[in-house]
């Protein structure tokens, strides 16, 4: 063998011995596959029924719908690795109260309930995976935002002529939450929403009762933001 060709050969085998262990590193320090905490989320279609409770504000008058159980129906569409679009509709049994702007402030019947009322609400929803396409340990929690619609689906007439009505509202909200693949096929779902919607009130809350007083001062408007928490718990199956 020629002086070249032993040089050739040593260092070849001395990269491989360098080469062959660094090679090797990653298996010693890495983990199985199966023991992994991250795994991979089936995407694909399915429903969540899910059930709940919304609360919050009445809005400066406080006629505003609230205090409400909801059960409903959602359905989450996967839209590559870390997004869904979810839709929802959702039976919201709450209830409100009825304001007579004709008594005076001090009439212990000025305002009186709460009396029953029964919403429809309909949303559409765009959720990001905070973990990716995988889960850590099974959880998988996301961050969304939505839009949509709730109509009065029942409500007492309002006795005391002020013509309010909740009507139909444009809703919109923010949201967080928790999914528990159970499964490759079936989530649990933790969900924390929080819901919008805009309360239209009538020309006579600006009016005068015998006493001076106003449901609403003249120079507030007759429209209310109010912000509704939404707490839900879902089960749900991914096709």
């Amino acid at each position: 063998m020629t002086p070249n060709a032993k040089t050739t050969l040593a260092a070849t085998l001395m990269c491989l011995g360098v080469f062959a262990p660094w090679r090797a590193l990653p298996a010693q320090v890495g983990r199985e596959p199966g023991q992994s905490p991250y795994h991979d989320i089936h995407r694909g279609a399915g429903p969540v029924f899910f059930a709940g409770h919304l609360g919050g504000d009445r809005g400066r008058a406080g006629v505003g719908p609230s205090n409400a159980m909801g059960y409903g129906l959602r359905y989450e569409l996967a839209m590559g690795r870390a997004t869904l679009v979810q839709f929802s509709a959702a039976y919201l049994r709450g209830d409100r109260f009825i304001v007579n702007h004709e008594l005076p402030d001090t009439a212990q019947d000025r305002r009186y309930g709460p009396v029953k009322t029964d919403l429809l609400s309909t949303e559409v929803a765009l959720q990001l995976r905070l973990t990716g396409g995988k889960t850590w340990h099974g959880f998988a929690p996301y961050l969304g935002t939505g839009v949509g619609m709730a109509f009065d689906l029942r409500s007492p007439g309002d006795t005391t002529h002020t013509l309010y009505q909740f009507g139909r509202k444009l809703t919109f909200s923010g949201m967080t939450g928790l999914r528990w693949h159970a499964t490759s096929k079936v989530t649990v779902q933790l969900d924390a929403r929080a819901m919008f919607w805009r309360l239209k009130y009538p020309a006579s809350f600006h009016a005068t009762a015998p006493d001076g007083s106003r449901v609403i001062p003249i120079l507030d408007p007759l429209t209310d933001w109010t912000m509704h928490p939404w707490v839900s718990v879902g089960i749900g199956w991914i096709f």
